[in-house]
């Protein structure tokens, strides 16, 4: 049902990684002016909100994802200042502002931590353990970056828990004043005026306070990305993940929700069916998202009815569904290889924005950017350093946008930037694709449009049709509207019998309907409603 629904449910929620949007002043930091310029294409894409890569200040070591001050913003951004007046011209716009809260962990620089090592006023603020008689680590846990996710501190004769990087030390979420300063920051930002929050790995807040031992997974159960990584090699039932992880996910939902028409969603890295990812909105956040979607290799049909099918047993649940992000290769890369075929960009664009849920387009996705090629000596990611040359890490997703085909950094700004800005995305820069109306670009802002338009698009359910690989195809129904969507994830050409229906005029790809056949060019997608 449409009346009432709130702003955020069948939203389209866009991505924006600050440090490589748009720079403003010129130093090759995306900042808060650079951003500004840039709300009129947002609201012309069509999006709904914003959601910030985290704004605050930060010594970097995780590039933001490591906060020392949860009350301030990284000078290279701008000012507290610039920042308001950013979020005052996006709401003129119509535009929602979200931030990006990590509040699993803080940067080793942060005020709370430096008193904690202390042993004094904020002893119990961050997770610590007395070592193991022969001075080993309290456990097996293992940290997302590898190795132990434990570090000495002798300044306590203990170890802090962080799983992450070592810089990035636990919060105590137990300690009820930890706890308390934690909402405390979600407080603030509300009343400045943000409109909601994404949470950075809301799986990870609660600890077992025994500091059990995480048990192994199955060398029979193994896969190829277990012995990739070593943390998959266990199960994180006891380092995060915790059943009662959901309690502490409706009381950051509550302190939302004392402010009217705001909205909170969270990351669930692992184990999400244990921790509270698939709650209903009244029971734990609103909404969430895990990684299956993030990390699959083949987007194929089945694979997208087994993850709906999951859903379907959480029925309360409100989906957010993304298929990329600043952690995870390019959309068209990670399905379409280095040369991605003709028209994939597309077909994943119209997937992403018809299935069931709130959207998250990451910047650059609706240009069909590829993913970035680095040299070692320009990266800056930590996990690309850990792992080169068998991974690249994530920078080759954080490159600068391409704004201007015809200009220095792409347009980007007039500084060198951060990151180097990428020649094969010339062609693709948003002044090329605003200048071709069979873009990509321009087959979004229609799509958006059109989703905009349609309650069963936005809010509708969604049911799937039994179809054989390599056709998908389910129906968005709300009240009285019933739209079908038919895509082709492959190569060849399909043929598909449909009911009567009237097209929606804007799928993509080569479609033709005569009489009930419908004809799918390679991959293609087809909208109508069903008469």
């Amino acid at each position: 049902m449409t009346a009432g629904a709130p702003w955020w449910r069948g939203a389209v929620i866009y991505q924006v990684y600050v440090r490589s949007f748009a720079d403003g002043n010129g130093d090759g930091q995306g900042d808060f002016s650079g951003l500004r310029c840039k709300l009129g294409y947002l609201a012309g894409l069509g999006v709904d909100a914003i959601w910030l890569s985290p704004i605050h200040p930060s010594p970097n070591r995780d590039w933001g994802y490591d906060v020392s001050d949860f009350d301030g913003v990284h000078p290279d951004y701008g000012t507290q200042e610039e920042f308001d007046l950013l979020l005052s011209e996006a709401h003129a716009l119509g535009l929602k502002v979200m931030t990006d809260e990590v509040l699993a962990h803080t940067s080793d620089e942060h005020p709370w931590f430096l008193e904690s090592l202390t042993g004094r006023d904020k002893a119990n603020w961050y997770v610590w353990a007395d070592p193991k008689p022969d001075g080993t680590a309290p456990n097996n846990w293992l940290s997302a970056f590898a190795g132990p996710a434990w570090s000495y501190q002798p300044a306590r004769q203990k170890y802090y828990h962080h799983k992450f990087l070592r810089q990035q030390p636990k919060l105590n979420w137990r300690e009820p004043a930890a706890r308390a300063a934690v909402l405390a920051v979600l407080e603030r930002w509300l009343l400045r005026g943000v409109d909601g929050f994404r949470l950075d790995v809301a799986n990870a807040y609660l600890h077992d306070p025994a500091l059990t031992g995480n048990p192994p997974v199955p060398l029979e159960a193994r896969t190829l990305s277990s012995w990739a990584h070593p943390p998959n090699m266990q199960f994180h039932y006891y380092d995060s993940n915790l059943p009662e992880n959901i309690e502490v996910l409706d009381e950051v939902r509550r302190t939302v929700e004392r402010h009217p028409d705001r909205f909170v969603m969270g990351e669930f890295s692992e184990e999400a069916e244990r921790c509270g990812c698939y709650a209903a909105p009244d029971e734990g956040l609103h909404s969430g998202y895990s990684f299956p979607l993030l990390e699959a290799r083949a987007l194929g049909a089945l694979f997208i009815r087994e993850h709906y099918a999951m859903l379907a047993r959480h029925p309360r649940h409100w989906p957010s569904i993304a298929f990329s992000n600043h952690d995870v290769m390019r959309t068209v890369s990670r399905f379409g290889g280095e040369m991605p075929p003709a028209g994939l960009d597309k077909l994943l664009l119209a997937l992403l924005l018809s299935l069931r849920g709130t959207a998250l387009l990451y910047q650059g996705e609706e240009l069909g950017l590829t993913q970035a090629q680095i040299p070692r000596a320009q990266q800056k990611d930590p996990v690309g350093d850990l792992y080169y040359p068998y991974v690249y890490g994530r920078d080759g997703c954080r490159t600068p946008m391409p704004w201007d085909g015809e200009a220095d950094n792409l347009g980007f700004g007039t500084g060198t930037p951060w990151l180097p800005a990428q020649q094969a995305h010339r062609k693709l820069a948003v002044s090329a694709q605003l200048a071709d109306p069979g873009s990509a670009l321009n087959f979004a802002r229609r799509f958006l449009t059109t989703r905009k338009a349609s309650a069963a698009l936005r809010l509708g359910d969604i049911a799937f049709l039994d179809l054989p690989e390599p056709l998908l195809a389910f129906t968005r129904t709300d009240e009285n509207e019933r739209v079908l969507c038919v895509f082709n994830m492959s190569g060849d050409e399909q043929t598909f019998a449909i009911a009567d229906a009237a097209t929606l005029g804007v799928g993509c790809g080569a479609t033709s309907l005569s009489g009930r056949t419908l004809q799918l060019g390679p991959y293609a997608a087809w909208f109508g409603t069903l008469l």
